[in-house]
C-alpha cells in the first residue's frame, strides 16, 4: 500500500522535470528564431497559464479560489523568474541555459535550506557534489563556454528566483489553488516589462503558439505538478533532481535544434544521475 501511495508523487516528479525542460526548448526555439521578444514571451506565457489553471480548477472543483496577500512572494518570484529566464534565452543556447538555471536553482535551495538547520548528511553532500561535478564537466569544453556576460546573470537571477519559489511550494497543501494564485498575482508585475514591450516588441504566429504551450502546459500544469511532487520531497532531494533537467533540455536541444553533443555530455550525464540517485537513497535508508 505504501508503495503505491508513492506513485503519485513519483509521476508527478518525472512530468514537471520534463515540463521544465520543455520550457527551455520552447523558448529558446521562439526567441532564437526571433518569432517573437522576451517581455512578450514572457506575457503570453503567464496569461496562458493562469487562464489555464483557471480553467481546470472551474472544471474540477467548480470555483476559483480566492487571491490571497500571502503569496504575494511566491508570485513575485514567480515574475522573476519568468522574466529573467526569457531574456537570458536571447543569448544563452538551450542546455547551457538550463545548466546555469538549475545550478543556481540546487545551490540556493540547499543554501537556504542549511541556513534554516536543515544540514545535510555525508552520504546526501556527496551525491550533490557529484550531480554538481557532472554539470561543471558539461560546461568545460571551450567551445560551450562562450557565455554572454548579460545572459550569464540573468539565468543565475532566475535560478535563484525559483530556487526560493520551490522552497515556499514545499508547505502547500493546495498545488492546484496555490500554482492559479502565484500565476494570477504575477500578472501586476508585467507592466515592468512595458519598456521593453514597447521598444522591441514583435511576435509571429508560431512565436505566441509557443509561448502559450509554455505558459499553459509546461508552466502552468508543469509547476502544479511540482508543487504536488514537493510534499514528497526534502529540499536536497527537490535541488539535485532539478538537475536532472539540463541534461533533458540538452539532449532536447541536439534532438530539435542542432546543438552540439559529446562524450563529455554522456559521461556528465552519468554523474548527475548517480549523484541523484545517492542522494534520494541516502534519505530514504535514514
Amino acid at each position: 500500500m505504501a508503495e503505491g501511495i508513492k506513485l503519485k508523487p513519483l509521476l508527478s516528479t518525472v512530468l514537471a522535470l520534463l515540463a521544465f525542460a520543455a520550457n527551455s526548448l520552447l523558448c529558446r526555439l521562439a526567441l532564437g528564431e526571433q518569432q517573437i521578444d522576451a517581455a512578450s514571451f514572457t506575457g503570453v506565457r503567464l496569461l496562458s497559464g493562469a487562464l489555464t489553471l483557471a480553467l481546470l480548477l472551474r472544471c474540477s472543483q467548480g470555483r476559483l479560489p480566492r487571491l490571497r496577500r500571502a503569496k504575494l512572494g511566491s508570485a513575485l518570484m514567480l515574475f522573476v523568474y519568468a522574466s529573467c529566464f526569457s531574456f537570458a534565452y536571447v543569448y544563452l543556447d538551450t542546455g547551457i541555459g538550463a545548466l546555469i538555471l538549475f545550478g543556481a536553482v540546487q545551490l540556493s535551495m540547499l543554501l537556504i535550506s542549511w541556513w534554516k538547520g536543515a544540514p545535510l548528511k555525508p552520504a546526501e553532500l556527496l551525491g550533490v557534489i557529484c550531480a554538481f561535478s557532472g554539470l561543471v564537466l558539461l560546461l568545460a569544453p571551450s567551445e560551450q563556454f562562450s557565455l554572454s556576460i548579460i545572459g550569464f546573470v540573468l539565468m543565475l537571477v532566475a535560478g535563484i528566483a525559483w530556487g526560493i519559489y520551490s522552497l515556499v511550494g514545499r508547505t502547500s497543501t493546495s498545488p492546484s489553488g496555490d500554482t492559479y494564485i502565484n500565476f494570477c498575482l504575477s500578472l501586476p508585475w508585467l507592466v515592468l516589462l512595458l519598456p521593453w514591450l514597447l521598444k522591441d516588441g514583435q511576435f509571429t504566429a508560431l512565436g505566441v503558439v509557443l509561448a502559450a504551450a509554455s505558459g499553459a502546459v509546461a508552466s502552468g500544469l508543469g509547476y502544479w505538478l511540482w508543487y504536488v511532487a514537493l510534499a514528497s520531497l526534502s529540499a536536497s532531494q527537490a535541488a539535485v533532481l532539478q538537475l536532472l533537467v539540463p541534461i533533458i533540455a540538452a539532449a532536447g536541444g541536439w534532438w530539435l535544434l542542432d546543438e552540439a553533443l559529446g562524450w563529455r555530455f554522456l559521461f556528465s550525464a552519468c554523474l548527475v544521475l548517480g549523484g541523484i540517485l545517492l542522494t534520494i537513497f541516502s534519505r530514504q535508508r535514514h
